[in-house]
């Protein structure tokens, strides 16, 4: 198979569930060899969601909180491309710099249309949300606290219909940006080859091994929705974690490139 831009596809291979306990392992050791640029990263993530927090709260949106901490999640893969790189440098032995790793980063282009897509999903994400709220719990709805929200959610019938289809819609969401995703951004990294491309491959390694991938996809979502709950900052080491991590499942799912 070829892509759009006449080159020969990248090879997808099947994982297992042990592929992907080894790659949480070399994760762990990744992040255990570089802290500070773990901690980094895992703080400008950490500090994004607190700086939208805090926005929520002064516009009165403070029942946007939990989807908020669910729907971040799916940014994850976007924020944690730095991370990638360093593993990249690491098992390549290069040295490894901040300013290597914005050089890498930034000298890809195609890099930018993956941002685009996963922002794109997210604001769909928080707007199906508010969208709910409107038309199950009413169009002028506003709560004074979280805890009042969570109390309306949890108490009426309404509220229950709510958190039923909006888990289900994110969900929906949260698995068309996992497949989208998974690859791609460390695909981009690592190879000369278009965003389409890095889609379409990044849905085959899903559709390959869906029961492992899917498992994956799991794990990410509940260790970063878990880790933002204590004020995001959880993420200072679950974040560089997962995504030294999925670096290395990246190379297990992609073959490298035949010499």
């Amino acid at each position: 198979m070829t892509s759009i831009s006449g080159k020969v596809d990248p090879v997808v291979r099947r994982i297992t569930a042990a592929d992907i306990a080894e790659a949480l392992g070399q994760g762990l050791r990744d992040f255990q060899a570089t802290p500070l640029y773990g901690l980094l990263f895992g703080a400008l993530y950490a500090g994004g969601g607190i700086v939208i927090q805090l926005c929520l709260t002064a516009f009165g949106l403070v029942y946007l909180a939990y989807p908020l901490a669910a729907g971040f999640a799916l940014i994850g893969p976007f924020v944690a491309i730095g991370l990638y790189e360093v593993s990249r440098r690491r098992e390549a032995g290069q040295p490894i710099s901040m300013a290597g790793i914005w050089s890498a980063v930034t000298s890809r282009s195609e890099i930018g249309w993956m941002a685009f897509v996963t922002l794109f999903v997210f604001v769909i994400w928080m707007y199906q949300v508010r969208l709910l709220i409107a038309l199950l719990i009413g169009l002028n709805a506003s709560f004074s606290s979280l805890h009042e929200f969570i109390t309306v959610v949890l108490t009426t019938n309404e509220g229950l219909v709510f958190l039923a289809i909006g888990n289900l819609v994110g969900a929906a969401l949260s698995l068309i940006l996992f497949s989208l995703t998974v690859v791609s951004f460390p695909l981009l990294l690592d190879r000369d080859v278009d965003f389409v491309t890095a889609m379409v491959t990044s849905v085959r390694a899903v559709v390959m091994s869906p029961v492992p991938m899917i498992g994956w996809a799991a794990i990410v979502v509940v260790l970063l929705v878990v880790s933002a709950l204590p004020y995001f900052l959880g993420l200072l080491v679950t974040l560089p974690v997962l995504g030294h991590a999925t670096w290395h499942l990246y190379r297990r799912i992609v073959a490298p490139v035949a010499s």
